[in-house]
């Protein structure tokens, strides 16, 4: 049996173990920045690491929504084509620090494999350190052995569909929020509010009933002032401080969500790292983007 591995890993244990690990790149950039996460990727990564794209591997029937989680049989020809086997230790890292990286964290969970670890600081941390980083595109693996090819083996209690979240909101409106799974919710305040606009065009802001706002910034932090840009993941402490801070009861069921599902992980990986059980996260694949675009759904504002 494989030993488990460690959620979150740092560059030096990374430098180390470069040759017993497979690295994924899932850098993403909101359409707004004008950056383009693949070229990036290509200009600088770390070596040996394979380009994971959000966009790209996801579920492509449904158009409407940003990035849903794949279908496990395209998620598992996407892993033989990096040359990641169901055994593998899987790395993951962005260049936030602590951002997507988390999504593609969570994807694997959801799909079945736990060997998986979030790159605390990410590339930044890793150029931080000086280490060596490579340029190009590196070529897919193609043509493995049948005997190697990955499988995914779906966990359907890690996420959530709009179905469930409508039927938990209606849980917690008729208890007063005592009873029904928490929806912590990770976009920032202004657009949870309502004073702030969506991304989207034509997208409400807003939030679902009962939701709590726990904007997915609150639990980062830079430690280095000589390294500002290096976003690392707070202590398990200060991360069940923000939460409970909010009004949150960790001892409770938590749902993740945010505007299409990408922050909504980095709670849950945050989540987990500070002792939550696996069992009682889940995230909302869809998301707020879903959730407002379904013209029944019942939208809060605190302006």
């Amino acid at each position: 049996m494989n030993a488990p591995a460690s959620r979150l890993v740092s560059a030096p244990w990374l430098r180390d173990n470069l040759n017993s690990v497979k690295i994924l790149d899932c850098s993403w950039h909101l359409p707004f920045f004008g950056r383009n996460a693949k070229e990036e990727f290509v200009s600088a990564h770390i070596p040996g690491a394979r380009f994971f794209g959000i966009d790209e591997i996801k579920d492509l029937s449904k158009a409407d929504l940003p990035h849903m989680l794949p279908p496990p049989e395209f998620f598992s020809s996407s892993m033989d084509k990096f040359g990641i086997s169901n055994g593998d230790h899987v790395v993951v890292y962005d260049t936030a620090g602590v951002g997507p990286a988390c999504r593609v964290f969570w994807t694997f969970h959801a799909m079945g494999h736990d060997r998986v670890s979030v790159l605390d600081g990410g590339l930044p941390a890793w150029v931080a350190e000086k280490y060596e980083t490579e340029s190009g595109d590196p070529q897919q693996v193609s043509n493995m052995p049948s005997s190697k090819r990955y499988t995914a083996q779906p966990v359907k209690d890690l996420l959530c569909d709009y179905t469930d979240v409508v039927g938990n909101i209606e849980q917690l409106k008729v208890s007063g929020g005592s009873r029904g799974k928490q929806i912590v919710d990770a976009r920032p305040n202004g657009r949870f509010t309502g004073k702030d606009p969506e991304f989207r065009p034509g997208l409400s802001s807003g939030h679902m009933p009962h939701a709590i706002s726990v904007p997915f910034t609150e639990v980062t932090e830079a430690p280095d002032a000589a390294n500002p840009q290096v976003q690392r993941l707070k202590s398990p402490q200060d991360i069940r401080r923000v939460f409970e801070s909010k009004g949150v009861d960790l001892d409770r069921p938590i749902i993740a969500s945010c505007g299409s599902g990408v922050t909504a992980s980095v709670l849950y990986f945050a989540l987990l790292n500070a002792g939550v059980s696996p069992h009682s996260l889940a995230v909302y694949d869809g998301s707020w983007t879903e959730y407002a675009l379904n013209p029944h759904s019942e939208i809060v504002k605190d302006v």
